[in-house]
């Protein structure tokens, strides 16, 4: 494995990991929308709230997608011919959580209005689910040939495993969103934000234990790494324990920042399963490895010169639009 290989597997990591972070509270917005807000003016507010951020959070999920395909074509071809119909699932989702905001806009009446925030809130919610599922199904190993062809059943990307991870990268996301919440809002939502974090967290460390039993019973993840498995995974507790006390203590920068760390913590932990294979076959002969999923190295130096030339300028771009909009929305309603 060269340097060149190494680097743009982390940093399609480090992609993922932006993309969770940011899109993580925009799919708990999403839900929020329904699930969370009580009237109009709320679902309003919530929605104003990633109105200025949504549509460029995504573009991360993108460059993630085209990193793949250009530095690690087999990789690419494998997980998304592989995966096919949970990627054209997680297409449909975020396509109806893209056109339900700006519908929901030029709606006139209450009926329509109200189909486009449930639109949205169901979206988010199977945009995070079928991610967290996705994801949690590869690495417990898929039955690979040795061209990198998945031939699987249903039980395959639909198990116990699968369907936990889907939950818990839900919850995660969705209290991520409370979190972002507390940070935009002031008066009745942000109070009521508060208080949801606090009945949800303990819910989601247990849904965090459970994860880690089916972690140990159906990957190799311990049994390969188990030092930085458990180290990951301790981060993953103790971030989520911080939040939790953000919550209680009313440090609404400390839970956010924590809660993002939490989504960040999963994502290290697949690719540090992973490596160094980009796939996990059934037959460990068969997985597929980073050194032979790459491209060549003309294209991953080309690659490596246009990507830190053109980064910092997207940084920039990022960090002046979220500090443009970092004014807090008032909250319609000042009772919890």
């Amino acid at each position: 494995m060269t340097n060149l290989q190494l680097l743009w597997f982390l940093l399609i990591g480090v992609l993922f990991s932006g993309f969770f972070f940011l899109e993580g509270f925009d799919f708990g917005i999403g839900m929020s929308i329904r699930f969370f807000a009580k009237d109009r003016d709320e679902r309003d507010v919530v929605i104003q709230t990633i109105g200025p951020h949504w549509d460029g959070n995504e573009v991360w999920l993108i460059t993630a997608g085209g990193a793949m395909f250009a530095s690690f074509p087999m990789w690419y071809a494998s997980l998304f011919s592989g995966y096919y119909i949970v990627l054209f699932l997680i297409l449909v989702a975020l396509i109806f959580r893209g056109v339900s905001f700006e519908f929901r806009a030029n709606m006139q009446t209450d009926t329509w209005r109200n189909f486009w925030e449930w639109a949205a809130s169901i979206s988010s919610f199977c945009a995070a689910f079928l991610f967290g599922m996705m994801f949690t199904s590869m690495i417990q190993g898929v039955p690979l040939d040795g061209q990198g062809n998945i031939f699987g059943s249903f039980t395959t990307y639909v198990n116990w495993f699968s369907l936990v991870g889907g939950v818990a990268v839900s919850l995660l996301c969705f209290i991520h969103g409370l979190n972002f919440l507390r940070l935009k809002t002031s008066g009745g939502l942000r109070e009521r934000a508060q208080k949801w974090s606090k009945i949800l967290y303990p819910v989601l460390l247990a849904g965090e234990v459970v994860f880690v039993i089916l972690l140990f019973l159906t990957t190799d993840f311990f049994a390969k790494k188990p030092v930085t498995t458990w180290s990951i995974l301790i981060a993953l507790v103790i971030f989520t324990l911080i939040a939790w006390w953000g919550a209680i203590a009313s440090h609404d920068w400390a839970s956010f920042l924590a809660s993002g760390l939490s989504l960040i913590s999963v994502v290290v932990l697949i690719f540090n399963g992973l490596f160094p294979r980009v796939m996990i076959g059934k037959d460990n002969v068969n997985s597929i490895l980073i050194k032979n999923a790459s491209s060549s190295p003309y294209t991953l130096h080309l690659m490596t010169i246009i990507t830190f030339s053109i980064l910092p300028i997207v940084l920039i771009y990022f960090i002046w639009s979220y500090w443009v909009f970092y004014k807090r929305l008032s909250s319609p309603k000042q009772t919890a």
